[in-house]
């Protein structure tokens, strides 16, 4: 069964200028509902993730200043918005979504997160919208029960994973790959294991033969035995922060594509959205709903 991690806080009300990304997450599962791709029984609503599990990956003093609310205004500031009890919670759900997405996973193949791919968060700083990494929260989660020992992180999201690169930079069970807008955010970058930086306005037969080209090479040199995929449709030609130019199609097949050499070589994936800004809501959602499409059509 397509298990998928969703809750309503995951569409908390923003300050304004927020809140149009942040409908997505109540269209998505519903989008998928209406089409009969999944059920209410597929949705699962995570409880709000432990402190000493976060504690795995985020520095101490820093999560305190989160559940405290006193991160200092210079620091908020970078993560894009003012803090909140109700945000912090939200960010709490959302790892413990990706969390129980990797006991799924397990079971099943595959599952998703509606939210999550907060990849700009280190381990000791908010950045970009995020504020707790969630994959990186599950990757050490599952390190430290020993659950598996080689992991694969596969960032396509248009925006560098930086927080994950920082925070694995030393970890050599994690692998961490990201294809990304080189002149994109953020501006200043960390070192993955491996970064393939492209020029703005990559399209759709430069950006899959790269992918196609390094992705099954990598994932049988690595042998992971989990991987997570962050599957953000900023990539798209009509995003506004994007600055590529790949169509619905060349999204869709990108996430055949990933899906299938998990599927083919049956290691485990659990997949976060990841982020996605262009102008008309149906475009995002569309191209995210395809990733779910594709995985209940290959798996189940």
């Amino acid at each position: 069964m397509l298990k998928i991690a969703y809750d309503a806080i995951y569409a908390h009300p923003l300050p304004p200028g927020h809140r149009f990304p942040m409908l997505k997450y109540e269209l998505i599962p519903a989008q998928l509902i209406h089409e009969g791709v999944i059920t209410a029984e597929n949705l699962f609503s995570p409880a709000i993730a432990d402190e000493a599990v976060i504690l795995l990956t985020h520095d101490a003093v820093y999560g305190q200043q989160l559940r405290d609310l006193t991160l200092a205004p210079k620091e908020q500031r970078r993560i894009g918005f003012p803090l909140s009890a109700q945000l912090i919670e939200r960010e709490m759900r959302i790892a413990q979504g990706t969390i129980d997405g990797c006991r799924y996973a397990f079971e099943y193949g595959i599952a998703f997160n509606v939210a999550g791919g907060t990849h700009h968060a280190g381990t000791n700083w908010g950045e970009g919208f995020c504020m707790l990494n969630d994959q990186a929260i599950a990757a050490n989660y599952l390190l430290y029960n020993n659950l598996c020992t080689n992991i694969l992180i596969i960032d396509l999201d248009v925006h560098q994973g930086n927080g994950t690169a920082q925070i694995f930079e030393n970890e050599p069970r994690v692998f961490t790959f990201s294809m990304h807008g080189d002149k994109n955010f953020p501006f200043r970058k960390e070192r993955s294991d491996l970064d393939i930086p492209l020029p703005d306005g990559v399209g759709d037969d430069e950006y899959l033969k790269l992918l196609k080209d390094t992705l099954p090479g990598l994932i049988d040199g690595h042998k992971p035995q989990f991987i997570f995929y962050l599957a953000g449709v900023d990539v798209l030609a009509s995003d506004n922060l994007g600055k590529l130019a790949l169509s619905k199609e060349a999204c869709k097949e990108r996430d055949r594509f990933v899906l299938e050499q998990c599927w083919q070589r049956k290691i485990p994936v659990q997949v976060s959205m990841g982020g996605g800004y262009s102008p008309q809501i149906k475009d995002i959602v569309e191209a995210h709903c395809n990733t779910f499409r594709l995985a209940n059509d290959m798996y189940f």
